[in-house]
């Protein structure tokens, strides 16, 4: 058995979502309030039994308020017939739909969650469970009485008095305090054949029907163990609470939780703990004896006053020793930090004194060891189990929230490495009758670059469509990206997995050409471009010939995306590089700009492609390249115009002084500077295009960056066309989330 997908409705801002789950490892990634936290909320909230009391109404979708807030009105002005249907409420609940792939040894475990007598195996199976109301009928009259007696209670105070807002003033109002009397989450069976899939990440959950009757019983138990690590957020996070299961203790609180479910000699004793037993008897005699003769002296004066007296009963001491009391104080777990043959000199030091990083890694997975030996019924818990005759689950799903809010970037990659490993090292785990399955939400690069494609889920940012809708999230399955084997999606996905996995939680990407734009496109975004400073972009080196490889996964996240790239000009042959020049029928020789944005090869058509070509047609993607620049060179009475062919060139031509002012220059700068000090514009620029390539141009970066201060170095025409470009998208895309999230604010 295992977790096919889940599809969420109405939980925060994921109004309708899939999540299709690998078999073994899922990792949940996207920018910083892209839904990843949401998902797992859900999953957490409406799964784990215990967890369900901590739902609340900001759960809810805030756009739904308006429907629901619209039942209450209705309900507080209809004397006659109210609908208290629970389909009404259905298209506004939070739900989670789970879907299982079942094989035939399962069959025993979920008979009771098949839909019909035409059900077969190769069809999931599929619960939803939504937090519904329980009695509509009592919500109906205990919040139309409360509605109307606050009313009453308004009107009766004096017009010249200061007016009052009782409680409730709407459904959501009352829901505040009464959510957790009124609503239980309700479980339905799904029908697999009203399966649909999703539509540009949006999913289509088939509606319950009028007649859907909830079950009776738990759909999942005995089907799946389901166990929490929950990120850390802080003393005031309304989601936390201190279960064994999901709080981050020290190693030493964790080892004696385990000590006392699953080796403790005490409970439910067996041979293997007859000399454990023996010895902690034979302590608490020699302890007792002890304590009768130590005592002996003090209790003799006590019968001086005459105590015990005729009548009162005689002092005595005894001892209890329990093993799990040796574990109980903040030393129990000391690290050793002698070397290996250093003849038996032991020097230790408490865990709190090991680096904080390990310290959290080894108790993280000791929580994961704890999970599954409580699901194999490791020792003692085997015992305690048989008498409820509990069955062990077929499947086990473990939730582990943003790990990196434990772990120290080192040790990130370490533990994503070993985690699903760690879940599986047990004997009866090696074939195929129990599954393990992890779902882990990430905001870190280095975990996402540990795994394959295939178990990457990324939640993408939608904005609202229209007045009254927050922004929403679809989440895209990146195993169907790079699904083909062809030369483009090879290089993208080797690529990505080498260098850049921080474009899954990016706001925005650059991807520049070289070395040299890489260093200096930060430095032109820090003193000139401040707003787009405060974003999170990703900065992506790869040439131009290249650039356009990417378009598949760009496309597949959304990603707002701006493309800085080379003319890269070519005579007629269509090899040769030739210096960029007008009507001499030049082409472009990079693949970018021909394949991609704006399609075209004609040098003279790229000069003058208008701004709006420059784009795509959904506006997520912009290209910007050398431009043409107006300058004065030397002493010549008038503008002279002079085509760049590349980032350096271009940067030179930009700051004509700056450059010629250096003193001492070396390499590739001193290269410029010399062709600067031509008497003619021409054939300055014909000297840099010649000597493009025979200098290192990250040292010419790096050189700029040490001999020019902060904001005086100006970048090319182009690159701040494509900058401002990018800050005005950002900023839109800001304006509308702040713009929606408030107009809903206001409609709740």
């Amino acid at each position: 058995m295992k977790l096919k997908f889940v599809e969420i409705q109405n939980f925060r801002k994921l109004k309708a979502c899939r999540v299709e789950v690998a078999p073994q490892e899922t990792i949940l990634v996207g920018a910083n309030n892209s839904g990843k936290t949401s998902a797992m909320d859900s999953m957490i909230l409406l799964l784990k039994k215990s967890r369900r009391k901590n739902i609340a109404t900001t759960d809810f979708t805030l756009s739904n308020w308006t429907g629901l807030n619209q039942i209450g009105m209705q309900w507080a002005s209809n004397d006659d017939k109210p609908n208290l249907t629970l389909r009404q409420w259905f298209p506004y609940l939070p739900s989670i739909d789970i879907w299982l792939d079942v094989n035939e040894a399962n069959i025993h475990h979920i008979i009771h969650i098949i839909p019909t007598l035409d059900w077969t195996l190769d069809q999931p199976l599929g619960i939803r469970l939504i937090l519904a109301p329980k009695d509509t009928e009592k919500l109906y009259k205990e919040f139309r009485a409360a509605f109307k007696d606050a009313r009453k209670t308004e009107r009766s105070v004096p017009s010249e008095s200061e007016k009052l807002s009782l409680w409730p003033k709407t459904m959501r109002d009352f829901l505040n305090r009464e959510l957790y009397k009124h609503f239980e989450v309700k479980a339905y069976i799904l029908d697999p054949a009203k399966l649909s899939n999703p539509e540009n990440g949006v999913a289509h959950p088939q509606p319950l029907l009028a007649d859907s009757m909830p079950m009776d019983r738990e759909p999942f138990d005995g089907l799946f163990k389901i166990d929490i690590i929950s990120a850390q957020r802080g003393f005031s996070d309304p989601k936390t609470e201190d279960e064994s299961h999901s709080s981050f203790a020290s190693l030493s609180t964790q080892l004696r939780q385990y000590f006392t479910k699953h080796l403790d000699p005490s409970e439910s004793p067996d041979t293997s703990d007859i000399e454990a037993l023996q010895a902690i008897e034979a302590a608490k005699t020699i302890f007792d004896n002890k304590l009768k003769t130590s005592f002996e002296p003090a209790i003799s004066e006590l019968e001086g006053l005459n105590y015990p007296g005729f009548s009162d009963p005689q002092i005595s001491l005894t001892s209890k020793i329990r093993a799990v009391d040796s574990l109980d104080h903040e030393a129990a777990v000391q690290f050793n930090v002698s070397p290996e043959g250093d003849g038996g000199t032991d020097l230790s030091l408490p865990e709190q004194y090991n680096g904080l990083g390990y310290q959290n890694l080894i108790s993280i997975v000791f929580n994961l060891i704890r999970f599954r030996d409580e699901w194999m019924r490791v020792g003692k818990a085997a015992k305690k189990n048989s008498s409820d005759n509990a069955v062990t689950e077929p499947l086990h799903i473990v939730l582990i929230e943003e790990p990196e809010a434990h772990l120290h970037v080192q040790v990130q990659q370490v533990f994503i490495k070993k985690a699903y490993q760690v879940l599986r090292n047990h004997d009866k785990l090696n074939g195929n009758q129990f599954n393990t399955q992890m779902i882990v939400s990430t905001h870190s690069s280095h975990i996402a670059h540990e795994l394959d494609f295939t178990c990457l889920r990324y939640f993408r940012r939608e904005p609202g469509t229209q007045k009254g809708k927050i922004p929403s999230a679809t989440v895209v399955n990146l195993s169907g990206t790079f699904g083909d084997k062809n030369d483009t999606s090879k290089f993208a996905t080797r690529y990505i997995r080498s260098t850049h996995c921080d474009l899954f939680f990016a706001d925005a990407a650059i991807l520049v050409e070289g070395s040299a734009e890489r260093m200096l496109i930060p430095h032109f975004i820090r003193n000139k471009f401040p707003k787009l400073n405060q974003s999170y972009i990703s900065l992506l080196e790869i040439g131009g010939s290249h650039a356009h490889c990417l378009k598949p996964l760009l496309e597949t996240l959304g990603l707002l995306s701006l493309i800085i790239t080379d003319l890269d000009s070519v005579g007629k042959s269509g090899t040769e590089k030739v210096l960029p020049e007008r009507n001499k029928n030049y082409r472009s020789g990079n693949p970018t700009l021909k394949e991609w944005i704006p399609r075209k090869d004609s040098l003279d058509g790229l000069i003058d492609c208008p701004e709006d070509n420059k784009q795509s047609e959904n506006t997520l993607f912009r290209v910007t390249y050398q431009c043409p620049i107006k300058l004065k060179y030397k002493n010549g009475p008038d503008e002279e115009e002079a085509i760049p062919y590349t980032f350096e060139d271009s940067l030179a031509l930009t700051n004509l002084e700056l450059f010629r002012d250096f003193q001492n220059p070396k390499g590739l700068l001193k290269k410029l500077k010399d062709s600067l000090d031509k008497d003619i514009l021409r054939e300055a620029s014909k000297e840099m295009f010649d000597s493009l390539g025979k200098g290192s141009k990250a040292e010419m970066a790096l050189d700029l960056l040490y001999l020019t201060e902060p904001g005086v170095l100006k970048p090319p025409v182009y690159i701040s066309e494509g900058l401002k470009w990018l800050e005005s998208k950002l900023a839109e895309k800001k304006q509308d989330f702040l713009a929606t999230e408030m107009t809903e604010v206001e409609n709740a």
